[in-house]
């Protein structure tokens, strides 16, 4: 069975839409959350890809996110181990991270809507022309600064980049297709969790707009299925269990 590895960095934070998708596909998924103290794992042996998802604080917060280290040896390893690493939001940062970039703590809320635009590099990317021309909503926070031999897929109508891949089976997103409503709400609720200003206005937006987010979560997910590969089911380790024969 195609199985894959979820970095979960916030309570809130989980792969949202994208659950039905996977399901749908016959692909499992086991969820690990640092942010409850639980280990980052160290191996990709086990799994078919990795996801890396949002976060409540920008990924050189040490003090609340002392696990990141960890996370970045583990992108490395699916990396070595030629399987899909796939981050979005506070995850997508991470990517930027694993391949040079700087981060940067403000703006500490980086939350907009703004529209997609394929870049040159993004020209021929099945995830770039999914949503080009479209409306998404980017959130994380912080930013990390792209190492310049790294050219962006997408970019905001700023110019800034929201979209990467710094190799074939890599992809970082700044935008969030795998967001619901419901999601944001929980955020807002969520205890001690700084959130944007505008969050309401954001939400509201989420809300309009929530038929055309269902169809851009569609295109993302089809085009990163078919670009990374992710119905290919890669070679697992086998899991020994140790019995003990007592006389």
């Amino acid at each position: 069975m195609i199985r894959f590895v979820v970095i979960q960095h916030s309570y809130a934070e989980f792969l949202g839409t994208f659950e039905p998708q996977l399901e749908a596909r016959d692909i499992g998924f086991t969820y690990v959350r640092p942010v409850t103290g639980q280990d980052v794992i160290g191996s990709a042996l086990q799994y078919d890809a990795l996801w890396m998802l949002g976060g409540a604080y920008p990924v050189d917060d040490r003090e609340h996110c002392p696990w990141i280290d960890d996370e970045l040896r583990l992108v490395t390893i699916f990396q070595k181990a030629r399987r899909p690493v796939v981050g979005i939001g506070f995850g997508g940062h991470v990517v930027a991270l694993s391949c040079g970039g700087v981060a940067r703590r403000e703006p500490f809320h980086d939350a907009y809507w703004t529209t997609a635009h394929a870049t040159e590099a993004g020209g021929a990317d099945p995830l770039a022309q999914a949503v080009d021309g479209r409306r998404v909503l980017v959130m994380a926070n912080g930013r990390v600064e792209l190492p310049a031999r790294v050219a962006p897929l997408v970019v905001d109508d700023a110019g800034r980049w929201i979209a990467v891949r710094p190799d074939p089976l890599t992809v970082g997103m700044l935008f969030r297709p795998e967001l619901k409503p419901g999601m944001i709400e929980d955020m807002i609720m969520e205890e001690d969790r700084p959130v944007p200003d505008a969050i309401g206005e954001l939400l509201d937006e989420a809300r309009a707009r929530w038929g055309e987010m269902q169809e851009t979560t569609d295109r993302v997910v089809a085009a990163l299925v078919a670009s990374l590969d992710l119905m290919r089911e890669r070679r697992k380790m086998p899991v020994f269990t140790m019995t003990v024969k007592r006389d």
